[in-house]
């Protein structure tokens, strides 16, 4: 029996864990996959966003200690994780700009929750995901589905001519005004998260992202070599 617990940044990723990634991971020996915005559930109309480091590792450590075989996921995005004082993340403020920054940080974090779990934790049981941006440049992993399932199919190309800058779609992104979110709601006014984003998600396919998008390839390849 393998069960995983995602503490996801937003809906949209909370969303993707509940109706996307669980029925991925039910086949394969999984009995339970279930993800919950950061935050607490009275303040859940606010929640959303990366919180202190302090207040994430608290609600990780509970879940870790509170079940001994319940596997924990963290799903944040790197580009708005706090890099300085109380609240930074481990890594955070080191990380090189370049594509294997979320790996530095994964460790980074890793270390830290073995070292508060203790000598017989089980280091498995916690498995961090860094985004490299938001959950949106994953969408440019099929520009022509995304436009398809936004209702302008006539908007590929500009879609399209974003993907072709980056060398994948999870590099789109450079500034907190050019987040990928925003490329698309430019481009396609009145965007909606989560709901347009889980649909497109849909639409695109997880295998197709998966194949275009090397950092989310290689979390889902270690999720998948987890269940006993």
């Amino acid at each position: 029996m393998t069960r995983l617990f995602v503490e996801a940044e937003g809906e949209t990723e909370e969303a993707f864990v509940d109706q996307i990634l669980s029925l991925h991971l039910y086949p394969l020996g999984y009995t339970q996959v279930t993800a919950r915005k950061m935050g607490k559930d009275r303040q859940r109309i606010r929640r959303g966003g990366v919180r202190p480091w302090p207040e994430a590792r608290a609600d990780i450590l509970n879940r870790l200690r509170g079940d001994s075989q319940l596997l924990v996921c963290v799903m944040v995005d790197y580009y708005g994780m706090p890099q300085r004082g109380e609240a930074a993340w481990p890594g955070r403020a080191g990380a090189a700009p370049q594509l294997q920054y979320p790996n530095a940080i994964e460790e980074s974090l890793s270390r830290d929750i073995a070292n508060a779990m203790g000598p017989n934790f089980n280091p498995r049981r916690f498995i961090p995901y860094i985004m490299i941006h938001e959950f949106e440049a994953m969408l440019f992993s099929d520009c022509p589905a995304l436009a398809r399932s936004l209702g302008a199919p006539a908007q590929t190309a500009a879609l399209q001519a974003i993907r072709d800058a980056f060398p994948t779609p999870e590099n789109i992104d450079d500034s907190p005004t050019t987040a990928p979110s925003k490329r698309i709601q430019t481009i396609i006014p009145g965007y909606r998260k989560p709901i347009q984003g889980l649909q497109a998600t849909q639409q695109i396919g997880l295998p197709t992202i998966r194949s275009q998008c090397p950092h989310l390839q290689a979390w889902l390849k270690h999720l998948e070599t987890l269940p006993t």
